[in-house]
């Protein structure tokens, strides 16, 4: 497996018009219908289904998990500050009103949660749909910072596999993703996932923007997980400490520096 400073200049040197143009050969239209954005509904009773963060939504208990998309630290700052300038919020949002600790590797202790995990989730609400959906009595769906979405939510469906060669063959190349669910197409470096809108007419256009938002995210995603590793220093303290690129944080997004 080549190291990430390596894959990091195979992702700064991805052709945005070679990955527009795998973009258009698959397809993509989005319906609008929700399912990258939630976690099985609260009054629903459907069984779990996949959503955009990949994960079944069931924890092999029956049990729906929630909605779980990446974002960076800078992005939950963007979407504190989109909150401030929405008339449709009656506040600015804090951190936690925005994201949560990534749940991986965390464990429920006798006062809650407690452990180190890498990155942070945004928001979700009571039902676990993300904390910024929103749908109308019709079932459509739409996101209210819908211009500050993160990057991982403006290129869902698609993840960028590096040094792949575009026969299917999964051993090859490192694939640039959050988990997303099962990759039902690949075109070049470009793999799809599960997505009802796949298969459908897009123009010129829209390829090369959604190209453009794939080749960053594929960048910040390295760069994020280079920073991490080399800011990273086991936290021994209580509670939930999360490792991002700027150093380890509380759950509140505060610096853990001079915690005992």
């Amino acid at each position: 497996m080549q190291s990430l400073e390596a894959d990091l200049a195979a992702a700064r040197d991805l052709d945005t018009a070679d990955l527009a143009d795998a973009i258009e050969t698959i397809g993509f239209e989005c319906t609008r219908c929700g399912a990258c954005c939630k976690a099985e509904t609260c009054a629903s009773g459907a069984e779990p289904e996949s959503d955009a963060a990949g994960d079944d939504r069931g924890n092999g208990d029956g049990e729906p998990e929630p909605h779980t998309a990446t974002v960076f630290p800078d992005e939950v700052r963007e979407l504190q500050a989109a909150t401030a300038a929405n008339d449709d919020f009656d506040r600015e949002y804090d951190w936690r009103d925005v994201a949560r600790p990534m749940p991986y590797g965390l464990r429920e202790g006798e006062d809650g949660p407690e452990g180190e995990t890498f990155e942070w989730a945004l928001q979700t609400d009571a039902c676990g749909d993300c904390t910024f959906y929103r749908e109308s009595d019709d079932g459509t769906g739409a996101c209210s910072v819908h211009g500050s979405r993160p990057l991982i939510c403006r290129t869902y469906p698609f993840s960028v596999v590096l040094d792949g060669d575009g026969d299917g063959n999964e051993e090859e190349g490192a694939e640039l993703a959050q988990p997303m669910g099962a990759a039902v197409d690949r075109e070049g470096a470009v793999r799809a996932h599960e997505c009802e809108g796949l298969g459908r007419d897009i123009s010129r256009a829209d390829a090369e923007e959604l190209a453009a938002a794939l080749k960053e995210r594929a960048v910040r995603e390295l760069e994020e997980a280079i920073a991490v590793r080399d800011e990273y220093e086991p936290a021994n303290v209580g509670g939930v400490v999360v490792h991002d690129s700027e150093g380890a944080k509380r759950p509140d997004g505060t610096p853990l520096d001079g915690a005992e």
